[in-house]
């Protein structure tokens, strides 16, 4: 490949996140809005809690499995790009007819998984919240009857998103969560207080109903048109995508798998506690999930392409630098948690029925929530790999091999140590690190990463983030000692001094030992 040619494409990728990267951080902000007003109105309470148990279903089509960068998103970039050599004319018709047969097999699949969930909706959360009393089941089993219709418009969702990927529509998928959002919002603020049990279910079952909508018109006119096809045997490039897609959705579900145990063990420490685990995961991928996004959701067809040219040293090149950004911007997030994510959750969350209380449980869950970041993006970036070689299979197996490691660190922690909301993300965070380590080992069955390199820049990096960090702790000391401000003027004011100084000293120190990253920061801060 040459020169001209990656220079190019990495353009296109830098270009591609910075715009990917605008528009989730407005869809996470309105995100943090519907969270704030959810707060506002439900606190950290059984209502709130059924919700959240009962909507872990649903989620796991709409959001794990149909989501920007989940199986079906993944599976339809991985095939499709491969298959459509003009990416300026309409598909050709066999193109629309793996589509279709696509599409209909989705469909019936999780038609029928959508009727079993609403038949057998107060058994499935009874065993998921089994240390849970009748009445928060009853609650949650009628919370997931109203969500069952996630669970179709997930897949479809998912497989639209891939479709306008690969035609660089990035804006729209990534714009498309803020439907839900803006549903949950409105229809929250406008059911009377008396009348909110409910509510919360039926928006975001309204919300997914208008994601589907607005995504559907873009599709048809790239000319993909669905026509009910039951070619699902003796189809080459169908069975392709069956191959990479189950195991993908395996890999998923072992995830779901994962939170059904915390959901386990935190249903036996105190009322509150899942939905204050949820908050700190909200926090936690406001930062993340836009850094993740923004830089996968267009390196991935790039991978697929590499892979299809096998041009293995291509795929080494864009994974560390993909890899690379990640890490850099990723250490100053773990040292503003870890020094002002208690002011940040006050500032967000703190009014109405969300107590102090509730504010420190979501502060606890964060901060062990805060080491994963870095095997996070990791273990996210190198599965876009595997997925680039149509190997799903390698993923689930690590991700499959976990849970038993997962419920034995919630046994130590929770049972024996007695560490609360704090080993439940602490957990979570050590099998993250598992994921990403084994991972990253068998990579090389496929292709020797450069990994000497990688490590060494993040060595580097950690090193300019401890001393980062032991500043930014003095800062916020104080901060806390000699100031005194309004509360909300108080912690924006913490946040922001602690935030500029973070930049300044990690950046700095960064620039003296000469890494990449900064010096490409400050080249273009100072662009004239």
């Amino acid at each position: 490949m040459s020169t001209c040619g990656n220079t190019d494409k990495t353009t296109s990728v830098l270009k591609a996140a910075w715009i990917i990267a605008v528009v989730t951080i407005v869809s996470k902000l309105i995100g943090f809005v519907r969270d704030i007003i959810i707060a506002n109105y439900y606190g950290a309470s059984m209502v709130s809690d059924a919700y959240y148990y009962a909507y872990q279903i649903p989620s796991l089509s709409l959001i794990l499995l149909g989501g920007v960068g989940g199986p079906f998103h993944s599976a339809t970039v991985a095939v499709f790009s491969k298959l459509i050599p003009n990416f300026n004319e309409k598909p050709q018709e066999c193109v629309n007819k793996l589509y279709s047969t696509f599409m209909t097999a989705t469909t019936i699949f999780f038609a029928v998984l959508s009727v079993i969930m609403f038949v057998f909706a107060k058994p499935i959360m009874g065993l998921i919240i089994s240390s849970g009393s009748a009445e928060m089941i009853s609650l949650a089993a009628e919370h997931l009857k109203i969500m069952t219709p996630l669970l179709v418009i997930g897949g479809i969702v998912g497989i639209y998103y891939g479709i306008l990927i690969i035609y660089k529509q990035f804006m729209l998928p990534n714009l498309s969560p803020i439907i839900m959002s803006a549903a949950i919002i409105g229809i929250v603020m406008a059911v009377p207080n008396d009348q909110k049990g409910y509510a919360l279910a039926w928006a975001t079952t309204i919300g997914a109903i208008l994601q589907l909508i607005i995504q559907y018109p873009n599709v048809r006119k790239l000319g993909f048109l669905w026509k009910p096809n039951f070619n699902f045997v003796n189809n080459p490039n169908f069975k392709e995508i069956t191959e990479l897609l189950f195991p993908a959705v395996l890999s998923s579900t072992v995830g779901q798998i994962h939170i059904y145990v915390d959901m386990f063990f935190t249903s036996s420490i105190s009322e509150g506690a899942w939905t204050a685990i949820g908050y700190a995961n909200r926090v936690f991928q406001f930062p993340v999930g836009i850094l993740v996004t923004a830089f996968l959701v267009p390196l991935f067809p790039i991978f697929s392409r590499l892979v299809a040219d096998k041009d293995l040293n291509g795929i080494k090149t864009y994974f560390n630098k993909g890899v690379g950004v990640l890490f850099f911007v990723g250490i100053p997030i773990i040292i503003g948690i870890l020094t002002v994510g208690y002011d940040a959750v006050r500032l967000v969350f703190e009014r109405g029925a969300f107590d102090k209380t509730a504010t420190f449980m979501v502060t606890e869950a964060l901060w062990f929530l805060s080491v994963s970041i870095l095997p996070y993006v990791f273990r996210d970036s190198i599965t876009r790999v595997y997925y680039s070689f149509n190997d799903s299979k390698t993923p689930f197996i690590v991700a499959f091999s976990s849970i038993v490691l997962k419920y034995l660190l919630n046994v130590i922690f929770i049972t024996k140590m007695g560490m609360g909301i704090g080993g439940i993300t602490l957990s979570t965070s050590l099998v993250t690190l598992f994921n990403a380590v084994v991972l990253g080992a068998l990579i090389y069955k496929k292709v020797r990463m450069d990994y000497k390199s990688l490590f060494t820049n993040l060595f580097k990096m950690c090193f300019a983030g401890a001393i980062t960090l032991a500043v930014c702790f003095v800062v916020a000391y104080g901060f806390d000692k000699f100031v005194e401000l309004p509360k909300y003027v108080f912690e924006l004011c913490k946040i922001s001094t602690v935030a500029i100084v973070c930049f300044a000293v990690y950046t700095a120190l960064n620039l003296l030992f000469r890494m990449e990253y900064a010096t490409e920061l400050k080249n273009r801060i100072f662009k004239h």
